[in-house]
Order: C-alpha cells, then sequence, then structure tokens
C-alpha cells in the first residue's frame, strides 16, 4: 500500500507539472565558435559564473552583471576546443584547463594537433591567466577535473580519435589522467585509463556509487561506457550498444538512475537508457535532431525527477537547429512529451545547466556555433 500511494503521489506530481517556461536572454552575441562551456563560480563570491573556451580566447561572465573577464588569449596556431572548470582546492574559486590546437584531420603529428593547459591564475583572477603546457595526445577534444579516492582532483583528458586513425579506425583513445603536483610550478604525472574505444565525442562525470570518488560515463563507437576505478585500476563497463556522441545521466521522480544519448556522433536521435534486471532497456523519444551536439539532465519542472534537454546544430546537414525539452509523463518513465525552446536563434554546440539566480530552478546556458552566440534560458516555469 505504501508502494502504491507513493508512485501515485510520483505520478500526480509528474502529470501535475507545470508548463515549462524559459526566456531567452543574449549573454554574448560576438562570439568566435562557442566549442564549450563550464558553470562555476570563479571569483569566490558564492554565484555560478558561466566560464566559455572561444576559438582564441577563454573567458567568464560574472553573475550576475555579466561582465566579460578575458583570461587567455590564443594559446596555439589552431581554435581551442574544451575547457574544465572547477573548484579543486578548497578556496571557492575555480581552477581552468583548456583543450586546444584541434586538428580533426591530424591523428599523427604531435605538434600539429591537440594540446592541454593548465591556467595559473592571476592574484585577482582577470587578465590573462599564465598557461602552463602538459603533456597531450593528437585531437585532444573533452576534459573534466574528477574528485579521486584521496579527495583530491585530477584532470581527465579525452581525444577525439586514437592515433593514427583513419575515418575513426585503428589504434584505440588514450584518455589520461593527470595528477597536479603540490607544487604549480612542478611536473604533473599522467596515468592512463583507457585505450580501446574509437571515435568518441564526449564523456560525462558522475557518482555512480556510494564511494567519494567519481567515475564517467564515456560515449563512443562501441556505445555508452561506465569507467569506475577498482582496486586502483580503471575498470569499463558498456552500458548500451549504439553508437552514441553525447551521454548524460539522470534520475526519476523514484531515484532510479537512467541514462539518455544522443546517437550516432553528430546524430538524429535523443535516447532513454532504462534500468532492467541487468540490461538498460531503450526508449527512442525523438529522431529529427540533425547534427546533435549537447544534451543535459535536470529538475527544471520541480516533479522531483529529471527532465532532459537536448539541442544540435544544424551544420551537417543543413538545417535549423535548436533546443528541446524532453519531460516524462508516467512512473517508468517510458512516455514523454516534447517542447520546442529555441530554433535559428542558436546553432547548439555545448548546453550547460545551473541555477544561476538561487531560486531553485536550473537555468539553460547555450553556446552556438554558426550563430556565434552564447544565450542563458532563464527557467519561468511556475
Amino acid at each position: 500500500m505504501g508502494k502504491l500511494s507513493i508512485s501515485f503521489f510520483a505520478l500526480s506530481v509528474l502529470l501535475d507539472a507545470a508548463e515549462p517556461k524559459f526566456r531567452q536572454y543574449d549573454l554574448d552575441t560576438k562570439v568566435g565558435v562557442g566549442y564549450g562551456l563550464q558553470l562555476a563560480d570563479m571569483n569566490g563570491d558564492g554565484k555560478i559564473d558561466v566560464v566559455l573556451v572561444d576559438r582564441d580566447k577563454v573567458v567568464w561572465y560574472e553573475n550576475s552583471t555579466w561582465k566579460k573577464h578575458q583570461i587567455s588569449g590564443r594559446l596555439t596556431q589552431r581554435d581551442h576546443v574544451c575547457v574544465a572548470a572547477r573548484d579543486i582546492d578548497g578556496d571557492g574559486k575555480a581552477e581552468i584547463a583548456v583543450g586546444a590546437q584541434w586538428n580533426i584531420g591530424e591523428t599523427t603529428d604531435l605538434a600539429k594537433s591537440g594540446s592541454v593547459f593548465y591556467l595559473r591564475p592571476t592574484s585577482d583572477r582577470r587578465g590573462n591567466w599564465t598557461p602552463v603546457r602538459l603533456h597531450h595526445e593528437p585531437t585532444t577534444h573533452r576534459m573534466h577535473w574528477l574528485r579521486n579516492s584521496d579527495g583530491m582532483f585530477d584532470l581527465v583528458v579525452k581525444p577525439l580519435y586514437g592515433r593514427n586513425n583513419r575515418g575513426g579506425k585503428g589504434e584505440g583513445i588514450k584518455v589520461y589522467s593527470y595528477h597536479m603536483p603540490k607544487d604549480f610550478k612542478g611536473k604533473w604525472s599522467i596515468s592512463l585509463v583507457s585505450d580501446f574505444l574509437h571515435d568518441s565525442h564526449n564523456f560525462h562525470p558522475i557518482n555512480w556509487d556510494k564511494d567519494p570518488e567519481e567515475e564517467f560515463l564515456q560515449a563512443a563507437f562501441e556505445g555508452v561506457w561506465l569507467f569506475d576505478r577498482r582496486n586502483g585500476k580503471w575498470k569499463g563497463e558498456r552500458l548500451t550498444q549504439n553508437w552514441a556522441g553525447e551521454v548524460r545521466d539522470g534520475k526519476t521522480s523514484s531515484g532510479q538512475r537512467f541514462v539518455t544519448a544522443i546517437e550516432p556522433k553528430h546524430g538524429t536521435t535523443v535516447a532513454v537508457y532504462l534500468k532492467s534486471g541487468d540490461k538498460y532497456e531503450r526508449v527512442v523519444l525523438d529522431e529529427t535532431f540533425r547534427d546533435g551536439h549537447a544534451l543535459a539532465c535536470a529538475d527544471f519542472l520541480g516533479t522531483g525527477g529529471d527532465q532532459i534537454v537536448a539541442g544540435w546544430r544544424g551544420m551537417r546537414p543543413r538545417a535549423v537547429p535548436g533546443v528541446k525539452l524532453f519531460v516524462p509523463q508516467n512512473n517508468d518513465y517510458t512516455k514523454w512529451k516534447t517542447y520546442r525552446l529555441s530554433g535559428a536563434e542558436i546553432a547548439v554546440e555545448d548546453i550547460k545547466v545551473a541555477d544561476l539566480n538561487g531560486d531553485n530552478k536550473p537555468e539553460i546556458v547555450v553556446a552556438g556555433r554558426q550563430t556565434h552566440n552564447v544565450k542563458i534560458f532563464w527557467n519561468e516555469s511556475k
């Protein structure tokens, strides 16, 4: 009877959820290429700021005046491509790492493809920070700070392709974990996380289990994989079969985890994977995306469970870009309703979500590619 009551209550919350309402705000309309976003407190004022890696600079926008601060100019001859931002030393201010020298067609020459930098901050966190060059693989593509078993943070970096790849085939992708020295001027050590997946567009840090250290989900040609440290070594577990480009995890209103993906890389399909015994059952939400490129999960509507926001660029093939919100309509999350949040005004390169104004309702921050802009979608859902 108790379970029935809880299920009925959860369904009532889902069915009574407010209609989504978001107000678009132009954070920046003069972006080169909005390759990547992170949301973190950059100056220790307790507010979440917006960090953007542009093709030739790294900037952050200060909440809530949204003043733009540049902390790096061009680091390499070719474009910057990714950024990691997180408070890793407990001072309330985020540390920054950057991936650059983006050269998708070069998988052999280290001088021509890929680079990794840690940016040593200035005392006031303004002006250009000092870049510290680290080891890199060709086609450096995504990076995140992950908490390790010692309570410290490592920088995990993933290329798009393995060395000497052609068309995504060849050697596996070498994902490395970078360990910061106590003295920032010292040498960073690295350790291999994995080296067997191919054509991997993105990965997502999570805390999958009850231990304090973090794991990650990786989307690749071979599907979605969970990487977890066991007895001090990284182990991979395959969760899905389909080629995936983007991956995130969310929770239902009953607290069960689900995995969502855009399939394949730069793909057309948004799918949800729901745990059923030892397997994950696939539910297709949308098959009309063109160049799907970004994904996030959060409880935007206050239902007690997560909804999914996803976006596409419409670059290859050419199409009108957009952002959609997917809202579950039943307790087992097998039925969803779709809401279109935007169209041609932003060609989605990246999406991040967080509560930016302290009202306990997550906002959506979107970086555009061909549209050269960054927008905040203020959550005004009742």
